[in-house]
């Protein structure tokens, strides 16, 4: 099964026999607090106008925990994140599919985390909100409520010793802009630079310059063939704090290849002195 539906395959699905339950994600990486500005309301945005029967799902505080030792978007406690779920309308037996306003990292996030959590039928609408041609809607949804258990375990997870060892045995891909896996800026964490021995593969690359959309199969397949991620005997993903990150895990899938997430991330990773820190272009 494809892990990414298209505008057009949502719109037939949602009006056939077997709808899928769909999450609305909206939510961006903001340091407008830093510059005194507003922060992005992804609910006020969803309540702006949505696509009919979406039901809103907000990253911070239900595809995440507080922030803290273990990063800036750990993993949710299960109880909060199955009662979101089943609020949302969330099943074993029905298909979901997530999206966000375009970018596709929180839609990743949410993807990411009901295949984890046991999910068998998760799909991204590609290119998310910004791909999408249909109607919109002002009103709230109130769905049935679902049946969603987590059972952790449907995807591979790192922590951070983990990911530490797939570096030197496999290959740690780094997720995030290349200015901070070199080291050269850091506007969020404690330090700047990479865990030794990851290899630098910026998630935007995912996507063409000024699109939403994936890059075809094919072309991203080769762009991870390059990467080493074809031939390495496992494959790990890491960003900042687990959220673009996952962009990369699920481009990953479309392209052929398993990957494991390190949730904690850099944030968690860059927060303990004593982890070794390596800058510059080259992984060690």
């Amino acid at each position: 099964m494809t892990p990414i539906i298209t505008a057009t395959e949502l719109a037939s699905e949602s009006a056939g026999r077997r709808p899928p339950v769909l999450l609305d994600v909206r939510w961006q990486l903001s340091l407008a607090k830093a510059a005194g500005a507003a922060p992005f309301d992804g609910r006020a945005e969803y309540e702006a106008g949505h696509i009919p029967g979406a039901v809103y799902v907000d990253l911070d505080t239900e595809l995440a925990g507080p922030p803290g030792p273990g990063g800036r978007h750990p993993l949710p406690d299960m109880a909060v994140f199955g009662a979101a779920m089943r609020r949302a309308g969330v099943s074993c037996s029905v298909p979901v599919v997530v999206h966000d306003g375009g970018q596709g990292w929180a839609a990743a996030r949410a993807w990411w985390l009901l295949r984890w959590a046991g999910h068998p039928d998760v799909r991204v609408l590609d290119g998310g909100l910004a791909a999408w041609d249909g109607p919109l809607t002002t009103e709230i949804p109130a769905p049935q409520p679902g049946d969603f258990t987590p059972e952790p375990g449907g995807l591979p997870l790192l922590d951070a010793d983990g990911a530490a060892a797939l570096a030197r045995s496999g290959l740690l891909l780094d997720a995030r802009a290349a200015e901070r896996y070199r080291g050269d800026v850091e506007p969020i964490d404690r330090v700047g630079g990479h865990i030794p021995g990851a290899v630098s593969a910026p998630t935007t690359e995912n996507v063409a310059p000024g699109a939403t959309t994936f890059l075809p199969a094919e072309e991203l397949a080769e762009r991870f063939k390059h990467l080493g991620a074809v031939d390495a005997s496992e494959v790990g993903v890491y960003c900042g704090s687990g959220v673009s990150g996952a962009h990369e895990v699920l481009a990953l899938a479309v392209a052929g290849v398993p990957a494991a997430l390190y949730a904690g991330s850099w944030s968690e990773w860059s927060s303990d002195p004593a982890r070794p820190v390596a800058t510059g272009p080259d992984p060690s």
